[in-house]
């Protein structure tokens, strides 16, 4: 499992962008994490999965909410990442309003979950594998803070913990 002092393991996520800009087509688009990360510091946080109970009604909200303050303390981007492909992610990111403030990056076979060792198996409730909740800060590729929920907890990975980190 991925820990403290460990760079973050090279994937590609993706994401999807509903308008062209700053090099980036229409559609579903690759993010390389090694690429995407190098020179900066990223609040990244990580869910079971898009338009779940805790994650819409708590998770995301509380990110968007605190992104002013997350980028006065030094945070460059804020990343959500999920076991969805990238058309879901993109719904998802409408419906909570993230654009501008937290990247919605699909990881859709759950190969950089997999790397970091921070999976849940969630196929008796009929999903698959998923992420696991947690959050993390990451410099230059480097997490500086990893923070993982216990089984159906929501206590350490939300926004105010990662603030605080940030400040820190």
């Amino acid at each position: 499992m991925i820990q403290v002092g460990d760079k973050l393991p090279a994937a590609t996520l993706m994401e999807y962008s509903e308008v062209e800009g700053n090099g980036c087509s229409i559609g579903p688009n690759p993010v390389d994490v090694t690429k995407a990360t190098a020179g900066k510091t990223i609040a990244l946080f990580a869910l079971p999965g898009a338009y779940t109970p805790t994650c819409s009604a708590k998770h995301v909200p509380g990110y968007v909410e605190h992104f002013d303050a997350l980028k006065a303390a030094g945070v460059d981007e804020i990343w959500c990442v999920s076991v969805n492909d990238a058309f879901v992610m993109g719904a998802w990111a409408r419906d909570q309003k993230t654009n501008g403030k937290v990247r919605m990056l699909a990881d859709g076979s759950a190969d950089f979950t997999k790397a970091t060792g921070l999976t849940l198996d969630l196929t008796a409730r009929g999903m698959g594998l998923r992420s696991n909740r947690y959050s993390m800060l990451v410099k230059d590729g480097v997490v500086k803070t990893l923070n993982i929920e216990g089984p159906g907890k929501f206590e350490v990975s939300d926004a105010a913990t990662m603030l605080a980190q940030a400040k820190a």
